[in-house]
Parts: C-alpha cells; structure tokens; sequence
C-alpha cells in the first residue's frame, strides 16, 4: 500500500531518526512513501525506504522536480506551494505525521476530510470532534503497526 508520510521540514536529531525508522520499517514491509519531497521528515523517511528497499515519491511544491531530497525515487513537480499538501495526503490509502507545522496541520485537516487513518508521532493534538480520528502513537513501529491494520 502507499503510506502518505507528513511532518516537519525542520526537525530535531530525534525526530529525523523517527521519521527514518518510519520509513525504513514501512519499506521493510513493502509500502510506498508519499511525501512532500523535500527536508525534515520527508528527507528522513525517504532515506529510511530506500535503505530498506521501498519506493518513495515526492509531491513537490514548486516547479523542479530537482528540488527532491536525495531520496526522492520519483519527483512529482507542481507548482502549486502549500496547496500540493492535499495531493500528498490524497495519495496514501493511510497516513503518518510526525510533528509538524502549520503544513502539517492543513495535511491532517485534508487526510480528515477524505478519511484517511491517521497515527501521530509527536504530532498536533486536536480540541474538537475530531481529535479521536488521530490514533496518537509513541514509537514508529506502533504508527506502521496501526496504518497497516486501519487499512484492510
């Protein structure tokens, strides 16, 4: 299955080695990566597939497909900014976020609206309705352990 993988661009050495352990336990179990292909958690997942044999694909936000991190396997340029973060989430049948900013948090309102199972790692915590639709995890291997048995 595709996993969309969203997070921060800006991330601590802890938070770059949950990302990678993420990507490198959802390549060891045969997903693809969707993500905004470029740094932080998307860099670190990235890296984490490809070590472990998985396809990644960046859904970038401008128009060169060469601003892919190093381990982006397939670049998708579109020139759209900000709003290409739907197409990223709308391209995994599940999604994982760890941490994140404001582009995170739209990515987890539009992986809500089209009802995509959602683990959190760190992540935003929602007050409202619909707050119990993130499955708030602690280490990278519950997050793939709930997007694999969310999507049946």
């Amino acid at each position: 299955m595709r996993v969309s993988v969203i997070g921060g661009s800006t991330v601590t050495d802890e938070q770059y080695q949950q990302a990678r352990e993420v990507g490198r336990r959802l390549g060891e179990h045969g997903h693809d990566i969707v993500c905004g292909g470029l740094t932080g958690v998307m860099e670190a997942v990235c890296r984490g597939a490809s070590e472990a044999g998985g396809h990644t694909v960046g859904i970038l936000p401008g128009e060169r497909r060469a601003a892919a991190n190093d381990y982006v396997q397939t670049a998708i340029a579109t020139g759209l900014g900000n709003a290409r973060n739907v197409l990223v989430v709308m391209n995994g049948a599940a999604v994982i976020a760890i941490d994140g900013g404001t582009g995170t948090l739209s990515e987890l309102g539009h992986a809500l609206d089209i009802d995509r199972p959602v683990a959190g790692l760190g992540t935003h915590r929602l007050d409202s309705p619909v707050g119990d639709a993130i499955e708030h995890v602690d280490t990278p291997a519950e997050a793939v352990a709930y997007v694999e048995s969310a999507v049946q």
